[in-house]
């Protein structure tokens, strides 16, 4: 790291250590930070424009397009592999099978007395994974029973709630959601007005507050993980009911934001060979690897939609996976001393170490980085490919255990983002 780099972050240490400090207008520029234009195009990018003056969103653009959907049928049908093992893993899963019955909820409360929450990320996962099912093989009863589901929760859902895992519920369930119901977008009989009422009136003001307020905690108090759900959500939120200023948000807090999210508080240091170091690696591995999902999802959202998230501040999120990688596939990685204010006065915390909790995890979150970085970006990423190709073919939400930790990726890396191998 530069002498500058480190004024400045020393500089930026001492403003986040204020109470409540909040995203505003004035949020500092980092430096370095590579900005996108509308004129960053993916190139698997297809789908309808239909706003006026202003780039337009893209149908369908969040994690998938219309492209990759043509690209898994095509191969699915033509047995190769390694898309076929990931279709196999797809149709093994329960979650998919045609018919599934949803159980909406008036609240969902998650932390907290009262407790149902499971109830929603099962069927958010049901609906996207037989969402996936029906684009894939043509069945539409895969599709409608993702129209049912999307349908029986948009006509009954009225609060997410509970403690502060209130926000990680509005954040995760959030934009996986969001999701399913942009692959359904159009299908007959799915009421995609209702569904966006439902995310714009019971999601977002949930993650909109933990963003600019976080729980009225420190800025630095909640861990990465916090922020990037509620990033993940207010993106996808924008970009399935083409508001372009919640997509805008999300991408201008990636770049600016004060709390741990952002790009250069994820990752705040960089080291030597190609690393980066996450910013829960002194917490443990469980959370580290979702941050590098959480993170792999906005930047594939956004990507889809022309901004190129992914190469911001010289690939500093791909030295950062290489680094989570490295020390997950059992190798050792520098560390330096990470320290915050914890808690609503914001008393100072400090990691010396590097922790080896759930060292080695399983979870489906390398396809999707590895693909971009190395195929189609051609870059050399020697971790993630082990570590890509050792958990190959990822599974989804119900391969991973029934606790909330399985569901919190959608999954299915292998079948959804290979390229070539």
């Amino acid at each position: 790291m530069s002498r500058k780099d480190n004024a400045h972050r020393i500089d930026l240490s001492r403003r986040r250590l204020l109470k409540g400090t909040a995203l505003g207008a004035g949020a500092l520029a980092l430096p370095g930070i590579a900005y996108a234009t509308a004129t960053d195009r993916d190139p698997q990018q297809t789908g309808s424009r239909t706003r006026a003056g202003a780039a337009a969103l893209t149908h369908p653009g969040m994690l998938h397009s219309a492209d990759d959907f043509a690209r898994m049928a095509e191969k699915v049908k033509a047995g190769a592999e390694p898309w076929k093992s990931g279709w196999e893993r797809l149709t093994a899963n329960g979650h998919s099978a045609a018919g599934w019955t949803p159980r909406p909820l008036e609240t969902v409360v998650r932390g907290g007395e009262g407790q149902n929450y499971p109830q929603l990320y099962n069927d958010v996962h049901a609906a996207y994974q037989n969402a996936l099912r029906w684009k894939v093989s043509g069945d539409t009863a895969h599709a409608d029973t993702t129209r049912d589901i999307l349908n029986a929760w948009s006509g009954k859902l009225k609060t997410v709630t509970g403690n502060s895992d209130r926000f990680l519920a509005a954040g995760i369930y959030g934009y996986q959601f969001a999701n399913a119901a942009e692959i359904m977008r159009g299908y007959d009989g799915f009421d995609l007005a209702r569904f966006q009422d439902m995310m714009a009136r019971v999601f977002y003001p949930v993650c909109d507050q933990f963003l600019k307020e976080h729980n009225g905690a420190c800025v630095t108090h909640y861990w990465a993980n916090w922020d990037l759900c509620n990033m993940a959500a207010v993106m996808a939120i924008g970009i399935l009911n083409d508001d372009q200023a919640k997509f805008d948000q999300a991408v201008d807090y990636f770049h600016h934001g004060e709390g741990n999210g952002s790009l250069a508080h994820a990752v705040p240091f960089l080291h030597d060979g190609g690393l980066a170091q996450w910013q829960e690696s002194g917490r443990d591995q469980g959370h580290s690897l979702m941050g590098i999902g959480l993170m792999g999802t906005i930047c594939e959202m956004a990507l889809k939609q022309g901004t190129d998230l992914y190469g911001a501040d010289d690939n500093r999120f791909m030295k950062a996976c290489e680094y989570v990688a490295k020390y997950n596939h059992g190798e050792s990685v520098p560390f330096r001393t990470y320290e915050w204010g914890s808690g609503q006065n914001c008393k100072p915390e400090r990691q010396t170490v590097i922790s080896d909790g759930s060292r080695g995890q399983v979870r489906a979150v390398w396809e999707r980085v590895y693909h971009h970085y190395h195929y189609r970006k051609g870059y050399e990423t020697p971790y993630m490919s082990l570590m890509a190709r050792k958990q190959s073919p990822e599974g989804g939400g119900g391969d991973y255990g029934s606790t909330s930790g399985g569901f919190d990726e959608l999954g299915f890396g292998t079948l959804t983002y290979v390229l070539e191998r």
